[in-house]
């Protein structure tokens, strides 16, 4: 079976985002980074997402339950897929967080043994995996 890991809070990857402010909103930021609240800008938006994150974890912790989530990092190695065969399952797979599946998966092997997956967050794998699994990520 896949292995999870929970991810730390300040993990090294990040995804990059881009966001678009109002010219107000931008100025009190920078406001704030001139008066040392905030090292950067950067910094400054990733303290209000975790705030957020924080005021909101019970209704996320809610949500994952309810839908059935794994939470953080989930590794899919060609070992876990090749049990998952030989066991003749097949994986739904439902993820909060990072999703990888190994560089050494065979295309062939994963289509036969990952019936669906959905990713909230980011899926790290080979592009011909994810073109191959296309039709089954939501």
């Amino acid at each position: 079976m896949p292995k999870i890991h929970r991810l730390p809070d300040r993990h090294a990857d990040t995804e990059k985002v881009t966001i678009n402010l109002g010219h107000v909103d931008l100025g009190r930021i920078d406001l704030l980074v001139r008066e040392g609240f905030y090292s950067n800008r950067t910094d400054f938006i990733r303290s209000a997402i975790r705030a957020q994150l924080t005021t909101e974890a019970r209704a996320v912790d809610q949500s994952v339950e309810r839908h059935q989530f794994e939470l953080g990092l989930f590794d899919i190695t060609r070992a876990d897929l090749e049990a998952v065969r030989t066991e003749g399952q097949v994986l739904h797979l439902r993820v909060v967080g990072l999703a990888r599946i190994a560089g050494d998966v065979p295309v062939e092997l994963a289509t036969e043994t990952i019936g669906s997956l959905s990713v909230l967050g980011s899926l790290q794998a080979s592009k011909d995996i994810k073109a191959a699994l296309a039709d089954r990520i939501t």
